[in-house]
């Protein structure tokens, strides 16, 4: 016999909330009880990072999409797109989004890094090859006999 709060209104419990509710939820009275709140970039970059924590690629992909529309010239949301791009399989638009950082950022290692690995997945291993040497420079990993 449980004590009804296993199933409370035939609704399951779930451990924990879920990351975009939870998101949300720290902002709930930010404008005062009552007073509706608009999200803001923030409030999106917030919650895009906690649906990437997650796991929920997709979600944050599409979150994230907006807020790099927003603030196309930050950094951190385009590689976190590409990254929610990269393990969602869609490994065309994480290219696309890395060459960005990569165009305006050249010494952005983790960028070449993903973009190796992102042609590495799509069995180009031979594009990836010189991406993957200049993460590793730009690192300071190279190998001594490189």
């Amino acid at each position: 016999m449980t004590d009804g709060f296993d199933n409370l209104n035939g609704h399951p419990a779930r451990a924990g909330v879920a990351p975009d509710r939870w998101a949300s939820a720290l902002h709930l009275f930010d404008n005062g009880v009552g007073v509706p709140h608009e999200e803001g970039v923030l409030e999106r970059w917030e919650r895009a990072q906690l649906l990437f924590e997650a796991r929920d690629y997709i979600a944050a992909a599409r979150l994230l999409a907006a807020v790099v529309e927003e603030v196309p010239e930050q950094t951190g949301p385009r590689l976190l797109l590409a990254r929610a791009y990269y393990h969602s399989a869609q490994l065309g638009r994480a290219k696309e989004q890395l060459h960005q950082v990569i165009d305006r950022d050249p010494v952005e290692h983790y960028a070449h890094l993903m973009l190796g690995r992102t042609l590495e997945r799509q069995g180009r291993g031979d594009e990836a090859a010189p991406w993957l040497r200049m993460a590793a420079a730009f690192s300071g990993e190279l190998p001594a006999h490189a």
